[in-house]
């Protein structure tokens, strides 16, 4: 197999922002005027890239592109249980319609048997044209993981859960910029610790975000130390702005 590809040049913040470009339109502007700082942006628009193109997306990638962020699509895989077809399926239209850079795979498995599986999908996006393949397990996986994917996520959870979690050794076989954390609940004036503590634990991409409840990565409120103005959103469990009861979440709960 080729072996992972180098981190895209540029900033440190991998920003997954599920929220619609129409229901915050300064969240998505925030990302572009902060383009330097980011690794990247994760595009979500319904749990994948939807069923048919989304024009608001289209224009929020665009300005994204035009800025220099790379872009990556965000993919189900149903901790291995999404057939390949499917996953595929979604890379083409995340491809087509957006022009997205890569991949953000998530609900990836930690343990060592679908590693074939995942492997599989990692080259088939990279022969869709797919740059980078960052696969969320979330938590550290098995070591053979960090050898199939350019970006892996070891944490994602909340900032009491994150001052508590440990490092595995074998994490330090590899580079910082091959890991990333993703921080949510993080109480105000608590970013700059995400961000050391991320680099004390060998993590070289990082994003912090005070939301919480069901879709704690509604906003881009920590790009300039502080959140601002709105940014947090609902308070947990309310009803996010701009999208209908009915709406599919876009985040899902591990």
């Amino acid at each position: 197999m080729t072996p992972p590809g180098p981190p895209p040049a540029g900033g440190r913040l991998l920003v997954p922002l599920y929220v619609h470009p129409a229901a915050d339109p300064a969240a998505w502007a925030a990302l572009a005027e902060a383009a330097p700082r980011l690794h990247s942006v994760v595009l979500n628009a319904a749990d994948g890239p939807g069923q048919r193109p989304d024009p608001a997306f289209h224009t929020a990638a665009e300005r994204l592109r035009c800025a220099g962020v790379p872009l990556l699509g965000y993919v189900d895989t149903g901790y291995g249980r999404r057939a390949p077809r499917a996953v595929v399926g979604d890379i083409r239209r995340h491809r087509r319609w957006y022009g997205v850079d890569g991949v953000f795979l998530d609900q990836v498995p930690a343990h060592a048997a679908p590693l074939p599986h995942y492997r599989r999908l990692v080259l088939l996006a990279k022969a869709l044209g797919a740059r980078t393949a960052v696969l969320n397990p979330g938590t550290h996986p098995d070591p053979g993981y960090a050898r199939i994917a350019d970006l892996l996520v070891t944490f994602e959870g909340t900032w009491e859960a994150y001052r508590r979690a440990a490092v595995p050794p074998w994490t330090a076989d590899h580079p910082p910029a091959r890991f990333c954390h993703l921080v949510y609940a993080v109480p105000p004036g608590r970013a700059a610790d995400v961000a050391r503590t991320a680099d004390g634990r060998g993590a070289g991409v990082h994003w912090a975000v005070p939301g919480e409840g069901t879709n704690p990565w509604r906003a881009a409120p920590w790009l300039d130390g502080e959140p601002r103005p709105g940014a947090a959103g609902p308070e947990p469990g309310a009803r996010r702005p701009g999208l209908s009861p009915d709406a599919p979440l876009l985040w899902r709960a591990r």
